[in-house]
């Protein structure tokens, strides 16, 4: 059970904003003492307002004018000071957020719902911003209002103050069990929001299916049902909201009817005076507007406190892989592969790979046959560290890949996926995607090599030509020819191809394979092949079943000894 509230967390990301909140600070000390003067003199102004004397009366309505400018100037400045203050630390929290979240494995990725990734980062880290922004100067000059003004009534009127506050223990009961209410109600409602928004992440991401299926109906009903759900959390809220303010509204009535009941009372026994009571009655009415901002944030600050557990929820995240703190950067290296009894499982009961050793030579290609989960994946997963095996060890040029950074492992590295991803940006920003400066003679030589400079120059803007979310105006064979060329442009020593041409038509599909062999030559190849006739000049051909090879060998060699190859092989070009 939780026993602290998560925004204890947040000090470390205010901290470093000390020098514009102590400035905010001192503007809500100013800002509070200016207020503490405006009783006295609306006390004066109404005392000489009864005398009939109107040059005093214009003599201290402009003194109390020029308070209320100045405490309008204090209020400016705790404004500036911590929305500057909350805003910068939103920023810091964001960045670590999604810093922290790059670290993860792919494993957490599988699991995530990218909608609901995107909420934490956009929509709590905003709320929770604008909370410690009302905190920090709304809450905290309220709070300070709130004792600095009874204390003064009580230096006007103690026995007219104690009876006015008789109700305030049960007004702040109240109010901390509408708060602990709301608490639980937030959370709620942030989840079913955060479902929402990955349905829709989801669903927009996967509209090409949506719409080949007509499953539009389908969609909008899983849409009605998540968003009345969402409406029905965000309603009982509202419904608690709606029930404090009446209620707490009521007894604050009830204390001033009592506070007049005593004050005429007092009058009429010359215990106290008209000026003093107007003075009082100020006091009173500079009281109230405090009081229901305190209410107000209290409730939001309920409200985000389920925000704030669920972005540290992210941050408590421990990464399922890690790099070792003495990792050392992996120099260039020849391409030579080693897999010495590697074990695998995602799940511990359902084994991929069994004692796997494969020895894979620089300049090598090597193919990766079998039934999908026979492990040709895996293997490629694992040398890339997306995972560490439950045993055995990945060598690259005789280093475990585990004692080097992954930076330097993956930049040894090109991949050319089955399903290119392409991203929001340029042509050019596209092919070398994750380097921060653009080196346009690379860039361009490697288009050439992958086969995509003719087709990119004869876009309306060239290499500058912007691209869209997920490619979407590309064909399926300019995609990977771009996907070829992002690896090219790493110039990598060793190559991976998932299934490069398995998606195209055969015109497409020639100018890929023409790229992708000028691509593999004095490289270490490993190619994922679903199609046999993309495997045929492989140095070695390995058959997978159940994480272990079967068979192996050079594509005449598998066809000649009539096993589960050949068999493939007939099966594929028989149908």
């Amino acid at each position: 059970m939780k026993t602290r509230s998560n925004y204890w967390q947040l000090l470390p990301y205010l901290w470093p904003q000390w020098p514009r909140i102590a400035k905010g600070l001192a503007c809500i000390l100013g800002f509070v003492l200016a207020t503490l003067v405006l009783p006295s003199l609306a006390g004066k102004v109404s005392a000489f307002v009864g005398e009939g004397n109107v040059q005093e009366v214009a003599y201290w309505i402009g003194i109390t004018t020029g308070v209320f400018l100045i405490r309008g100037l204090f209020q400016y400045g705790q404004n500036i000071f911590m929305i500057s203050a909350s805003l910068d630390m939103v920023l810091a929290l964001r960045k670590q957020v999604y810093t922290h979240l790059h670290k993860l494995g792919l494993d957490y990725f599988e699991q995530a719902k990218t909608g609901d990734l995107t909420y934490r980062l956009t929509e709590d880290l905003d709320r929770i911003g604008e909370v410690v922004d009302k905190l920090s100067h709304q809450f905290l000059s309220c709070a300070l209002q709130i004792i600095a003004i009874p204390i003064y009534m009580l230096y006007l009127n103690w026995p007219l103050t104690l009876a006015s506050f008789i109700l305030a223990p049960l007004m702040a009961w109240l109010i901390g069990r509408f708060g602990e209410e709301l608490l639980v109600l937030s959370r709620r409602s942030q989840n079913q929001i955060s479902n929402l928004s990955a349905l829709l992440t989801e669903v927009f991401g996967g509209i090409r299916i949506v719409q080949a299926f007509a499953a539009q109906n389908y969609e909008v009903k899983r849409f009605s049902q998540e968003a009345e759900q969402n409406r029905k959390a965000k309603y009982r809220a509202y419904q608690v909201k709606a029930t404090q303010y009446p209620v707490v509204g009521f007894l604050e009535a009830v204390s001033i009817m009592l506070l007049f009941l005593l004050g005429g009372w007092q009058i009429s026994q010359g215990k106290l005076s008209s000026q003093d009571f107007i003075s009082y009655l100020a006091a009173v009415a500079l009281l109230l507007q405090p009081i229901d901002l305190v209410i107000s944030n209290y409730n939001e600050y309920k409200q985000a406190e389920a925000s704030v557990d669920r972005v540290f929820e992210l941050l408590n995240v421990t990464p399922s892989l890690s790099e070792k703190k003495d990792a050392l950067i992996l120099p260039p290296v020849t391409g030579k592969v080693e897999y010495h009894g590697v074990c695998f499982a995602y799940q511990p009961e359902k084994p991929i790979l069994n004692d796997f050793s494969l020895l894979v030579q620089p300049g090598e290609v090597i193919a990766l046959v079998g039934a999908s989960g026979a492990g040709k994946t895996t293997l490629i997963n694992l040398l890339l560290r997306f995972y560490d095996p439950q045993s055995g060890q990945i060598l690259i040029d005789g280093i475990d890949i585990r004692n080097v950074t992954l930076t330097s492992l993956r930049h040894q590295m090109g991949i050319v996926p089955q399903d290119t991803t392409l991203f929001s940006g340029t042509i050019a920003e596209n092919i070398a995607y994750g380097q921060e400066e653009l080196d346009w003679t690379a860039i361009e030589e490697a288009a050439k090599i992958a086969n995509a400079h003719a087709f990119i120059v004869q876009l309306p803007q060239g290499y500058h030509t912007w691209v869209g979310e997920r490619g979407v105006n590309l064909s399926g064979g300019q995609r990977q020819r771009l996907a070829i060329a992002r690896a090219v442009l790493l110039n990598p020593r060793i190559l991976i191809l998932d299934e490069a041409t398995s998606a195209l038509d055969s015109q497409s599909e020639a100018l890929v394979q023409e790229a992708l062999e000028r691509v593999m030559q004095n490289r270490t190849v490993f190619i994922i092949a679903h199609r046999l006739s993309t495997v045929r000049r492989a140095d070695c051909i390995l058959v997978l079943e159940q994480g272990q090879v079967i068979e192996s060998g050079t594509h005449s060699e598998l066809l000649n000894r009539g096993g589960r190859y050949a068999q493939f092989y007939a099966q594929q070009f028989q149908e």
